[in-house]
């Protein structure tokens, strides 16, 4: 049977292998998914015996991927610009090397029927969340791509990748002074306490509010979003559905149905 695993510290809350499980049952596709603890420093090691066992791929998340990315003897373009990976495949003695959120983001966007196209896009944050989702966001022709962060210059290096493009950076208190259709969260603001790092009303009745993050209740953002009557809150579930989709097809060449697993996930986590 086909090997295949999860790798993270922590990672007894990985979703992966409910998911890929009932992607393979849904497919009639042999394979065992399996999450595995990793200590920090032993992370090539656990890739290597995975290898060893035969092992065809495996989904990397936090905090290794950023360090998966230095193993791979082939990167894909997405992967690149990202500086992460979060999807390994194991083939010709090689490790090749992609990302997935950007697709599994988009695709639930467009699941939601939000429209991309020529829209004002305000992505919050420029840690590693953000920046695997740029280039599948650009690659829908938004009217612009405004990159928020804290620390501008971090902003400003991601923006530096994309020349040419509809896309720039701004502190979070520039913010307030641009309008936008869709906002997207790639912070943790509000799940440690945090405050929004925004003020409040950019939040208007016609801007579409997706959070990367998920949970049993609404988000802290997404809260506020409701609050301030956004058009649509959308969480992070769809987004790890779909780019664990994305991954499966990339293993086994066939494309499993979203929707379904979506909302098998979502009944098992309202439990």
């Amino acid at each position: 049977m086909d090997q295949y695993r999860v790798f993270g510290n922590p990672i007894k809350q990985s979703r992966s292998p409910f998911i890929h499980q009932k992607f393979a049952e849904q497919t009639n596709e042999l394979l065992n998914y399996q999450s595995e603890y990793v200590e920090l420093g032993a992370f090539e090691l656990a890739v290597r015996q995975l290898i060893k066992i035969g092992g065809k791929g495996a989904n990397v998340t936090a905090p290794f991927k950023e360090e998966a990315m230095t193993l791979c003897d082939h990167l894909s373009e997405r992967a690149k610009l990202a500086g992460a990976v979060n999807t390994l495949s194991f083939k010709d003695g090689c490790i090749w090397g992609d990302t997935t959120d950007g697709d599994g983001l988009v695709n639930d966007l467009l699941a939601n029927k939000v429209a991309l196209l020529g829209k004002r896009i305000l992505l919050l944050g420029a840690g590693g969340a953000a920046k695997g989702v740029i280039l599948p966001l650009l690659e829908k022709n938004p009217a612009k791509l405004v990159v928020a962060n804290r620390t501008v210059s971090k902003a400003e290096n991601i923006v530096e990748q994309y020349p040419g493009k509809p896309i720039s950076s701004c502190s979070f208190e520039e913010v307030a002074e641009q309008a936008f259709d869709v906002i997207i969260n790639a912070t943790s603001a509000g799940l440690n306490g945090q405050a929004l790092p925004i003020s409040e009303h950019v939040i208007q009745p016609n801007v579409t509010c997706y959070d990367m993050t998920y949970g049993k209740e609404l988000t802290p953002f997404l809260q506020i979003a409701k609050k301030r009557n956004a058009a649509k809150l959308i969480d992070g579930l769809g987004m790890l559905v779909g780019q664990a989709a994305v991954s499966f097809n990339i293993w086994r060449n066939i494309q499993p149905d979203e929707k379904k697993v979506l909302t098998l996930l979502r009944k098992e986590m309202s439990v």
